[in-house]
């Protein structure tokens, strides 16, 4: 079996408090640094799969970073440095407590509703006559709220302002730099040859409260990613299309019976499924960025995070 980060448990000079997601885990050190780890577990439908991606964490980590330095010029972001494949270092910030998620197409939850009979979506209409992955005609916003535990829940622009989540003037700010992100994402997306149908952007209020944008961006974790090639024959056609996201583990988890309700069990997920996950991270890896992948030495994968992390605090923390 190849070596994953799962769990980790360090404990780091200045360290104040430690959080673990579904994904990633967050310590918190000194009075204003976030060392953000990304880890090998894969999640779904709100819950984490037994089993860790190998060279997942990796993928992410080092996606995301690419995306932050390609987009700083639209909106700053929380990133410092990334000190190890893993691992990326950024200014501690106050998070909004939504996701902004945009879709450019009919695809995925969006779908489901739609295939369901509702044609509104927070608070959005979705127009008639429309089939499963056909583009929107303009990108619509669709936000979800950031839950603890349980399900995020889709909310409307109305609700939000409403329940006094974000304010007017600041939700107002989020919408004009998702759209704009989006756009980015989506013409770096076509020099690859790849379409990128929606995603997801969560933002947060930096110390001198100036609105950042956190977290991951245009990972196959927070996006969903079409190839070009073919796109419109196969829509005709009416097939799938050939997609690189987490979609395939969802629809994989579907087809053994889960979906994350009260009462079912977790499939038990054959080696052979975790290295083909692992490979499709890596094919989305090399598309988006055009480059190779590099392995990093996972061999001690632990002890390699804790010591880059711990070399970069004594230089800088």
């Amino acid at each position: 079996m190849v070596n994953t980060l799962g769990n980790t448990d360090y404990h780091f000079k200045g360290q104040k408090s430690f959080y673990r997601g579904k994904v990633r885990e967050v310590y918190s050190v000194g009075e204003d640094l976030l060392v953000m780890v990304a880890s090998d577990r894969i999640s779904a439908f709100d819950h984490v799969l037994p089993k860790g991606i190998p060279f997942k964490g990796q993928v992410l980590n080092q996606i995301a970073s690419l995306f932050l330095d390609a987009t700083s010029d639209i909106v700053p972001n929380w990133k410092i440095a990334s000190p190890d494949p893993s691992v990326t270092i950024g200014k501690r910030c106050d998070a909004f407590a939504i996701e902004m998620v945009i879709r450019g197409y009919l695809s995925g939850h969006a779908w489901r509703e739609y295939k369901a009979g509702r044609r509104m979506i927070c608070g959005v209409p979705m127009p008639e006559g429309m089939k499963e992955n056909d583009r929107f005609p303009e990108p619509i916003i669709t936000p979800a709220t950031k839950e603890e535990e349980g399900h995020d829940e889709d909310i409307s622009r109305e609700d939000i302002i409403a329940k006094g989540i974000v304010s007017e003037q600041d939700y107002l700010e989020l919408e004009k730099y998702t759209r704009a992100l989006f756009q980015r994402g989506t013409e770096y997306a076509k020099e690859m040859g790849l379409i990128l149908v929606d995603t997801k952007y969560e933002f947060g209020k930096d110390s001198n409260g100036v609105i950042t944008l956190i977290d991951e961006i245009h990972t196959p974790d927070s996006s969903r990613y079409f190839y070009a090639e073919g796109y419109s024959e196969r829509q005709a056609r009416g097939e799938k299309q050939k997609q690189l996201s987490k979609e395939f583990v969802r629809e994989w988890l579907m087809e053994n019976g889960f979906q994350g309700l009260d009462g079912q069990q977790m499939p038990e997920m054959p080696e052979e499924f975790v290295q083909l996950v692992s490979d499709r991270y890596i094919e989305l890896y090399e598309n988006i960025t055009g480059k190779p992948f590099e392995k990093a030495d996972i061999s001690t994968i632990n002890e390699r995070v804790e010591a880059n992390v711990r070399s970069w605090l004594d230089k800088n923390g």
